[in-house]
């Protein structure tokens, strides 16, 4: 290839599409943001900081990705429109230069149980192709090894309009992977019946023991004792063969009740429908303890839990069936795809082996492909949804994540920062959300946050370059190069909880001994087995209270008040000091706006549009109705305590006219893991995602137990809240419970007063003990990836 030779002997003038190198916010105001202008530079990695609710998400998700994929829907059709999610344009003034936003965000993945990692990132339909291609025996189409789709068999007359309408018969067959007996589902459930009634029992006397079924609820029990169908009078273990048949598996019938005409239908589908169909997360606890105790999920005994039909299992390349495939750990699967060799499907295992490889070098070896993506813990999955854009040739794109570092061992941030500037230097903005330093350390810019949280941020404190913020005097910048220092005491233990030959996940045979009454941290590189080791062996029971990672969930109506059960007690108080119900207190329920339903603001859907939400003109935004705010507590009305904060109801609530002890207690927990700041009635949805694990927290604190498991509480925290955290962790265990964390955090593995350490490596090459001892004796030691990096982090 030749190319013409340049004449002009001087360089041309900049061109004018040169110079737009910035995208320039100017007046953001979403959230608790104020008034906030910023000016990004294109093609360099930025890292906002701040303190955890100081509007960095509000600025980064909730206003520039935002704005982008707004614009970017609004180039399809009104009808393409008409399928996507609408979007509001931000509290903006100006927002200039903007780019393609490619969002990687750490919500959790769908916990579908068809969904799993292979599923999410197209791996499994690449493997699918390949099985189609070179299985032998061949079965038939990808759908045949896709434990998602059935088989279908359908025959018929169809008729067909064209010209003279003619009757056919037609036949149409499907084959489809999936295992009939546990519908791809690779477990199956069974019901306990014992959990279910008491057969000694008439249904007269009470036989049910199902949360909320008395004896005397008309629309369950009275159904079955008023049936016809069964003797209500008769224990159930004297039924007949086909009195029980009835009862467990009766088809839905129509019966009339005292004059009320119901539904009658067998128990086993009345309790699949009533519990078993519902989001467990969404349950009251005493209805999940009833689920947990009444269902048990095994392995499907016909296709071993690869979710797979017998034909699909049938089908090998090199002795290897799809569903062995799916179960290998990713990293022993790149090595066997890489090995084969077969010029006809050359461009498929060329993608194949550098999806699979993009899986290993991201630090996600250790999965497997068949690994429900429900189980991936917040990081795990936002390095998931990365893979699918390490191998673009997209350029001039921004990408926009939120904390990448969640979840990573110290060893592994190292890789994460290489694959940041990779691209970077590819001629991506790339914006980060973030706390850790080595990350912030790697910025070419940073905006920092603040300089509080809640109404007491919302301003840019800083903006430039590293050693700028260093030396710029605001909190991240004086917290920035902080380090906790080794104790040097540690606490004694009395007793300990024994461990014994744990196997759970990559697990092997692990014994250990976790002292109790102490600071425990659980530590190791990401898939080593830190999770597997404390909640798959620890019972989870009376006594044990687990704050995981898993989210909270909740709706605009959903607030701090309403989550952590403070607002009982106050529309209690309420009620008592005016002479009136509870319920009047609440907007949502009798207490609510007629004209917005408690809502506060009016909502127009305008289609394929943004809608248009409106204050409401009744109540002002209060939520409640006139006559409800007429009621006053401690000289205030219900909308002025929902609006005042953590701090401020604490202390009207903690002393004189107003005080309520009750509510006191749960305002003080919230103070104890810092969101003093929260405003009561600020719904649950504005919230960050490191102010709802707090919450969350908080909640279980309230739980009586004396071993409290934490996983990775330093999640979404700001350095100078880590100090704060440490202060409520030895809170905790100088009151006399056992602390187990799971934690990669450096500062919490220094103010540990035991360690135990899990490794060497992730997936099969981890799940032993390599450390057990004290911080001190960790660094000491230095046998560890752990040990080497806490060495690094104190100085030693």
């Amino acid at each position: 290839m030749s190319m013409a030779p340049r004449t002009d002997p001087q360089s041309p003038a900049p061109h004018l599409a040169d110079s737009h190198d910035l995208i320039r916010v100017h007046g953001a105001r979403e959230n608790n943001l104020k008034d906030v202008s910023v000016e990004i530079p294109k093609r360099r990695l930025t890292v906002f900081t701040g303190v955890s609710g100081s509007g960095k998400s509000s600025l980064v998700f909730n206003t520039i990705a935002a704005e982008s994929q707004r614009l970017i829907n609004e180039t399809y059709s009104a009808f393409v429109q008409g399928f996507m999610p609408t979007l509001a344009r931000p509290e903006v003034d100006v927002l200039d230069g903007l780019t393609t936003a490619i969002i990687v965000d750490q919500q959790r993945m769908g916990a579908d149980p068809r969904s799993t990692v292979g599923t999410a990132t197209d791996a499994n339909a690449m493997l699918r192709i390949l099985f189609s291609r070179l299985g032998q025996p061949h079965i038939g189409s990808p759908n045949a090894y896709s434990f998602n789709v059935p088989s279908v068999k359908a025959s018929g007359a169809i008729t067909v309009e064209r010209g003279d309408k003619k009757t056919v018969k037609a036949t149409f067959s499907r084959t489809g992977g999936m295992c009939t007996n546990c519908e791809g589902r690779g477990t199956v459930s069974d019901i306990d019946l014992t959990q279910l009634y008491d057969d000694s029992k008439s249904i007269a006397e009470g036989a049910f023991t199902i949360p909320g079924w008395k004896s005397d609820s008309w629309w369950t029990v009275r159904t079955y004792a008023e049936s016809g169908f069964l003797d209500p009078n008769k224990p159930i273990r004297e039924f007949t063969e086909k009195e029980m048949k009835d009862f467990l598996y009766g088809e839905p019938t129509k019966v009339k009740v005292e004059g009320v005409n119901l539904t009658y239908e067998g128990l086993i589908p009345k309790v699949q429908k009533s519990f078993l169909s519902k989001d467990k997360e969404a349950m009251q606890p005493h209805i999940r303890a009833f689920v947990d105790r009444a269902v048990t999920f095994t392995t499907c005994p016909e296709c071993g839990g690869t979710r797979l039909s017998e034909a699909a299992r049938s089908s090998k390349i090199k002795g290897i069936h799809i569903g062995d495939a799916c179960a290998m750990q990713i990293s022993d699967l790149a090595v066997w795809v890489r090995d084969l060799d077969e010029p006809s499907v050359a461009p498929l295992l060329g993608t194949l082996r550098r999806t699979l490889d993009s899986f290993v070098e991201i630090g996600l070896g250790y999965l497997s492909l068949d690994r429900p993506s429900g189980t991936l813990s917040g990081g795990e999955a936002q390095r998931v949804k990365m893979i699918r854009h390490l191998g673009s040739s997209l350029t001039d794109t921004t990408y926009v994540f939120d904390e990448p570092t969640a979840g990573l061992h110290p060893h592994d941030i190292q890789r994460m920062n290489d694959l940041l500037l990779r691209l970077r230097d590819k001629g991506n903005t790339v914006l980060v959300v973030e706390h850790k330093p080595e990350m912030i350390a790697i910025a070419d810019h940073v905006v920092d946050l603040g300089p509080g949280a809640g109404t007491e941020g919302g301003s840019v404190c800083f903006e430039g370059t590293v050693e700028g913020l260093r030396a710029g005097g605001t909190v991240t910048g004086r917290h920035l190069d902080d380090r906790t220092t080794l104790k040097e005491a540690v606490r004694k233990s009395g007793d300990v909880l024994k461990i014994r030959g744990a196997t759970a996940n990559n697990l092997r045979d692990v014994d250990v001994d976790i002292p109790l009454g102490v600071l425990v941290v659980i530590t190791g590189v990401a898939g080593s087995g830190k999770s597997s080791l404390v909640h798959g062996s620890i019972p989870a029971g009376e006594g044990v209270v687990s704050v995981d990672q898993s989210a909270i969930r909740g709706s605009r109506r959903s607030n701090p008040a309403t989550y952590t059960g403070l607002l009982d007690p106050i529309r209690k108080a309420f009620a008592k000091a005016n002479g009136v119900k509870p319920g009047l207190f609440s907007a949502n329920s009798e207490g609510a706006c007629p004209n917005c339903n408690g809502a506060g603001v009016i909502y127009t859907d305008l289609a394929m549009m943004a809608g248009v939400a409106t204050t409401c003109e009744e109540c002002e935004g209060k939520r409640f109705e006139a006559s409800v705010l007429d009621h006053h507590f401690g000289g205030r009305d219900i909308s002025e305590v929902l609006a005042m904060s953590v701090s401020e109801a604490e202390e009207f609530f903690g002393d004189g006219e107003a005080r309520t002890p009750a509510a006191h207690r749960i305002l003080g927990r919230l103070a104890d893991v810092g969101l003093g700041y929260l405003k009561l009635g600020q719904p649950l949805t504005t919230l960050s995602g490191g102010e709802r694990q707090r919450l969350k927290l908080a909640t279980h604190m309230a739980e009586k137990g004396g071993v409290y498991v934490l996983d990775e509480p330093t999640t979404g925290l700001h350095l100078a809240d880590v100090e704060q955290l440490l202060g409520l962790l030895d809170r905790l265990v100088d009151s006399g419970k056992s602390v187990i964390v799971i934690e990669h955090h450096q500062a919490v593995m220094a103010h540990a007063d035991w360690i135990i350490d899990l490794g060497p490596g992730a997936g099969h090459d981890g799940g032993k003990i390599v450390f057990e001892g004290t911080p001190a004796d960790l660094v000491a030691a230095r046998s560890t990836l752990t040990g080497e990096h806490l060495a690094a982090y104190v100085g030693a």
